[in-house]
């Protein structure tokens, strides 16, 4: 990809936001919602294979249909009982969420959890997020009790560690007014820059709490959440994969690696169930 287009990306999530800061209020509004057959059915009871449930937490500008509208497919059909919902909305804002305090959208998250394991009889269920929706969960596993109720978090191209939107971040102390517009228009947005205080209060101490595996899924090309190395965890039941090292011919970028890249589903898949993981390789993308 030429630089000129990497840099467009996050040029027009900035944009974005400041269109989103203006959108005038047009009531509340829900996304679409999911189909039932195994995703979002709350009659689903896992089964002997595959015990816990699979909460799936979208990312920033997303919503709780249109992120999984492959991979939830994909898990459905290996017979995983899958739930997702929306959280981070701002007021006046449809349709498109995770813009709101990332540890106000933890709180939902804690809510719905205890939802679906209410719904379904399971003692612990499994995360799967993405960007966003992989970094907002550790909030819940550190502060809110989330690694009782947790077996494990698998974040796709998650910021752990924070963002500088391919340098971008590093202008905001040249334009007065820009970092605090931001924080009080979108705030997950302020959360997930580099050094934010959001950041600096997770990952003291350490990256990972004890008795949770966890995923992390990154690809060399992401141009939203960079430098790439930084969504990597370190601590116990940490399991770091660059998809390149699995399939060089892998091009996937931040978006298309939580849309529709089945290289990345595969390795989803083995994180769920390591019992039963297969090698991931450029074939899997045909699985």
């Amino acid at each position: 990809m030429l630089p000129w287009k990497r840099l467009l990306r996050p040029l027009a999530a900035v944009l974005l936001t400041a269109a989103v800061a203006v959108v005038p209020a047009a009531g509340t509004a829900q996304a679409a919602t999911a189909p039932s057959a195994g995703w979002n059915d709350w009659s689903c009871k896992p089964s002997t294979a595959h015990p816990r449930p699979v909460v799936l937490v979208h990312g920033t500008f997303a919503n709780s249909v249109d992120n999984w509208l492959a991979l939830a497919p994909y898990l459905e059909n290996r017979g995983y009982c899958l739930f997702s919902f929306d959280y981070g909305q701002l007021s006046g804002v449809p349709l498109v969420y995770g813009l709101g305090p990332i540890d106000k959208s933890a709180e939902q998250l804690k809510t719905f959890v205890d939802k679906v394991l209410a719904a379904t009889g399971a003692t612990e269920t499994d995360l799967v997020g993405h960007s966003q929706g992989g970094l907002m969960p550790r909030y819940y596993l550190k502060f809110l009790g989330g690694a009782a109720k947790v077996n494990a978090l698998v974040g796709i191209a998650p910021d752990n560690h924070g963002t500088t939107l391919s340098g971008l971040t590093n202008l905001l102390p040249y334009f007065p007014g820009v970092g605090d517009f931001l924080t009080t228009n979108t705030p997950a947005l302020a959360d997930q820059v580099v050094g934010s205080a959001f950041l600096t209060k997770l990952n003291a101490g350490g990256d990972t709490v004890p008795g949770v595996k966890y995923t992390v899924l990154a690809t060399r090309y992401d141009e939203v959440v960079t430098p790439y190395q930084s969504q990597f965890l370190s601590g116990s039941g940490v399991h770091n994969v660059l998809l390149q090292d699995l399939c060089p011919l892998d091009l996937s970028e931040h978006v298309a690696i939580g849309l529709f890249d089945r290289i990345a589903f595969h390795e989803v898949a083995n994180a769920l169930d390591p019992a039963h993981a297969t090698a991931t390789t450029c074939a899997s993308a045909l699985s």
